[in-house]
């Protein structure tokens, strides 16, 4: 099965996480964490800060790693490096997404996440 190697930016501020909603694909809808790809060669927190720039128009800090999270979909499986980020500066303007919404850890669980991004939010309630 192939491995895509991606990387997501958790984004904390006031004591909330940012979460956006695919609105392209497959997973169309489904609510994620931004980030993406990791390019041949790229680190980790090089491809989260290109990711951002390119989805969000913003410029972000990479932070503290929190987690890598393994997960099966039926046509690959997903290797997601996810790290807590800060804004530094831009607006999270959404160029790929449909929407976003800033979540408290009491409403964390009210969207639909999407298959591999749901294993990370006991580790997010943590740290809101």
């Amino acid at each position: 099965m192939k491995t895509i190697h991606v990387v997501a930016a958790i984004i904390i501020r006031d004591h909330k996480v940012f979460a956006t909603q695919r609105g392209y694909g497959e997973f169309k809808d489904g609510w994620e964490f931004p980030g993406g790809k990791v390019e041949p060669g790229e680190a980790p927190q090089d491809a989260l800060k290109r990711e951002i720039r390119e989805e969000l128009a913003t410029e972000i800090e990479v932070g503290n790693y929190i987690d890598t999270i393994e997960h099966d979909y039926p046509a690959f499986h997903l290797s997601m490096e996810c790290y807590a980020c800060s804004v530094v500066s831009g607006k999270l303007e959404l160029l790929e997404h449909e929407n976003a919404i800033w979540l408290s850890k009491e409403t964390l669980r009210t969207v639909s996440w999407l298959p591999a991004d749901i294993s990370i939010l006991d580790k997010i309630e943590r740290l809101l």
